[in-house]
Parts: structure tokens; sequence; C-alpha cells
């Protein structure tokens, strides 16, 4: 009798395949499409953008603690406007409204 391989696989995280700004600008635009009227959703979005830059030196540039960012930014996060728009201002983004 053969013996069964076990496979053993890594969560998928999106985070490991945003290397370029047109990558997060296509990967962001994409979650804005499909978030809906789901916020939370938009700013997990930007915590996985937040970990495929680094959190360290987006802390750095934003003020706020590593474990906050991590925190504000998780599904369970519930950040302010105002630790939303640092964030996008320190990931060099800019926010635009277009009818």
């Amino acid at each position: 009798m053969a013996k069964t391989r076990k496979e053993t696989f890594a969560q998928f995280d999106s985070a490991d395949y945003l290397r370029t700004e047109s990558d997060i600008a296509a990967y962001l635009r994409a979650c804005l499409d499909e978030a809906g009227d789901d916020p939370s959703f938009v700013v997990q979005a930007l915590g996985t953008v937040a970990r495929a830059k680094g959190m360290s030196g987006l802390a750095r540039k934003t003020g706020l603690t590593r474990e906050g960012l991590y925190k504000a930014l998780s599904q369970d996060g519930n950040p302010s406007f105002g630790t939303v728009y640092r964030v996008i201002q320190a990931l060099g983004l800019r926010l635009n409204v277009a009818r």
C-alpha cells in the first residue's frame, strides 16, 4: 500500500503580490468596486497594502504605532477617517472623487 502524502499550503495573502504601484492601484480599485456599502472591506484592503509596503515605515510616516495600525486596518478595526486619510497619504496615494 502506497503512503499518501499530505499536502500543505501557505495561507494566501494578497500583500505578497502587491509589488508595484500599478499592482496596488489596481488592487484598491478592484476592492472599491467590490466593497459595495461595506467600508470595513476598504479598510481591510488598505491594511493589505500597508503590509505590502511595510507596517513599520508606515507607522513612522503616520505617527501611529505599528500595533495601532494593525488593529485599525484589520477586519475588526474601526479607524477614524483621519487615520484612514493619514494612511492614504503615507502610502503616497491620493483620494479622488468622481461622478
